[in-house]
């Protein structure tokens, strides 16, 4: 009997582990700063889910991540600083919403061109069909 107990009770423990390991993030004291890092957190990718942010993955790397971006408010670092240090650190990727810079421009100004594309033909097409319309009532 007590071979059993032993054996859910180990069971029962490792599968809780992963659940504690979740749990390292302590939240900051102040309210404020609190929020600044959930907004923060809310910015940046989780590398490993990569299409989440770090504030609702419970990866270990988010966690991590969480737990670095509180020590960077903790050292007064400002928002721009924090994504700069992670960017240094992990590359562009990190962040859910790239930056414009000259690498990134073509990203940027791809729908913008595509609608002027667009807009285009469509001018250019309905255009023509007046013009065709006008030659056949004639």
């Amino acid at each position: 009997m007590s071979n059993k107990i032993i054996i859910l009770l180990i069971s029962f423990y490792v599968m809780m582990t992963p659940a504690f390991a979740i749990e390292k993030v302590v939240a900051l004291t102040d309210p404020t700063l609190e929020q600044r890092a959930k907004n923060l957190s809310l910015e940046l990718r989780c590398l490993v889910c990569q299409n989440q942010s770090i504030e609702s993955s419970d990866a270990e790397l988010a966690v991590d991540l969480k737990i670095l971006v509180r020590e960077q408010i903790k050292q007064g670092k400002s928002d721009f600083e924090i994504k700069q240090f992670l960017v240094e650190r992990y590359g562009e990727f990190v962040l859910l919403k790239p930056l414009f810079t000259k690498q990134t421009s073509f990203l940027w100004m791809t729908p913008i061109i595509f609608l002027t594309i667009a807009f285009l033909f469509a001018y250019l097409y309905f255009r023509n069909m007046k013009r065709k319309q006008n030659n056949n009532d004639e």
